[in-house]
């Protein structure tokens, strides 16, 4: 078992760091959940080429999981260097809406002036642990999906079905005629 646990760690590295980084990409996190879903395919992807049977839905899943926990730190440590970027985006795109908008929030002005992406660390850790359960959840679905797309390439890998057939089959209806 703890060796099939290890042999679940590289797959799930390369499946969640893949959905991690673009999950952490400002413009591309549009497509957060799907990035971590795909993560999990390609972590069972992986994990399916290395096995020499075939995948359970378990198995999928618990790669898929320790995929989105991946992702989550891959996310994470995206999303730290690209703050800048994206508190500037945010705050652009809230002055626009301030523009078009009747009435705003009472208070928004004061978040902006603050900065609208500074946060607390309670608040950041909060988000992480947020991620973390949502990704797994997404990662080991992507890990069920991954296991039932990939089955066939198991069965033409592992042991085929195998029909006892008789070398000499006239033999056999011989012994029936008589």
């Amino acid at each position: 078992m703890e060796e099939q646990k290890i042999s679940m760690l590289v797959p799930a590295l390369i499946g969640g760091g893949i959905a991690g980084v673009l999950s952490g990409i400002p413009v591309l996190n549009c497509l957060c959940c799907l990035w971590i879903i795909a993560g999990g395919i390609i972590a069972v992807f992986f994990l399916n080429k290395e096995s020499t049977k075939p995948l359970t839905m378990g198995e999928g899943a618990i790669v898929g999981v320790f995929s989105g926990l991946v992702a989550t730190a891959a996310d994470f440590l995206i999303s730290i260097p690209l703050a800048p970027l994206t508190n500037k985006f945010i705050a652009s795109l809230m002055e626009r809406i301030a523009e078009y908008a009747d009435e705003m929030p009472a208070g928004w002005e004061t978040w902006m002036e603050r900065g609208a992406g500074s946060t607390h660390v309670s608040l950041v850790l909060l988000g992480i642990l947020i991620n973390a359960l949502v990704f797994s959840v997404l990662g080991a679905l992507g890990g069920i999906i991954g296991v039932s797309i990939f089955k066939r390439d198991n069965a033409k890998k592992g042991e085929k079905d195998v029909v006892d057939v008789p070398e000499d089959s006239r033999t056999i209806k011989d012994a029936d005629n008589s």
